[in-house]
């Protein structure tokens, strides 16, 4: 059978599908990724990003931080691609319960999906490390140099940074609407990043679906797997 309308089979007879997404659902709407060749990762700057993007450099270095941050990690002009489009269109015909993403962006919220577990936080929250006060994502973009609120304190993204751990809350709603899927469908990613990429393992329903563009360690037990570009795929379906 054609793997697109293989797809189209599980997807149909699914009721509770959950979708777990990497940086490869967002590249689609040209936002880079971190570990391809044309990634973040593979470009010169005067510190690893592995290292700018750490709890440690944030607050030794902050001005820096927000240079890098500014210019590498917000991308306010990328619009929902397809594989956005239609995962909010399953949410809405009630067949996918949950998106779990490793994605900074807010493209699935752009996209209409309401139920966003968002592993990594986002881009769009941002929090004063004195008074708590929320600052959106302009003002991290219209302030100069080290953001400060109000009260004089530093503002800070509400993105987990190397060192940093992940939201428990958030981890135990992404537990449990995995462990409760039917169909885990796994696209955009690679499957390197712990402990998000730990997930995965708590499915035990029907069908395992990974749709990337190159090998993740979870090919072997997939019930289908498709070498591709997940908005690609997703447009077909």
């Amino acid at each position: 059978m054609d793997k697109v309308k293989e797809l189209s089979e599980i997807v149909r007879r699914s009721e509770k599908i959950v979708f777990f997404g990497g940086a490869g659902v967002s590249t689609e709407s040209g936002i880079p990724d971190f570990r391809s060749v044309d990634g973040l990762y593979n470009q010169k700057w005067d510190y690893p990003p592995e290292e700018i993007l750490s709890h440690t450099f944030f607050e030794r270095h902050t001005e820096e931080f927000y240079r890098f941050y500014r210019e590498k990690m917000i991308f306010l002009d990328a619009k929902p691609n397809e594989a956005h489009k239609k995962l909010a269109e399953l949410e809405s015909e009630g067949k996918l319960t949950a998106v779990v993403t490793q994605n900074i962006d807010g493209l699935h919220q752009m996209a209409g999906s309401k139920n966003v577990l968002e592993l990594h936080g986002s881009i769009h929250r941002n929090y004063c490390t004195k008074c708590g006060k929320f600052h959106d994502v302009k003002f991290i973009l219209d302030s100069v140099g080290v953001p400060h609120c109000d009260c004089g304190g530093i503002v800070k993204p509400d993105v987990v940074l190397y060192e940093e751990a992940l939201n428990n809350d958030i981890m135990s709603k992404a537990v449990s609407a995995i462990s409760a899927a039917d169909t885990l469908i796994i696209g955009g990613t690679s499957l390197n990043v712990y402990p998000a990429a730990g997930l995965v393992r708590y499915f035990h329903g029907k069908a395992l679906v990974i749709i990337n563009t190159s090998p993740t360690q979870m090919d072997s037990s997939a019930d289908l797997l498709i070498c591709d570009r997940i908005g690609s795929i997703f447009s077909k379906i």
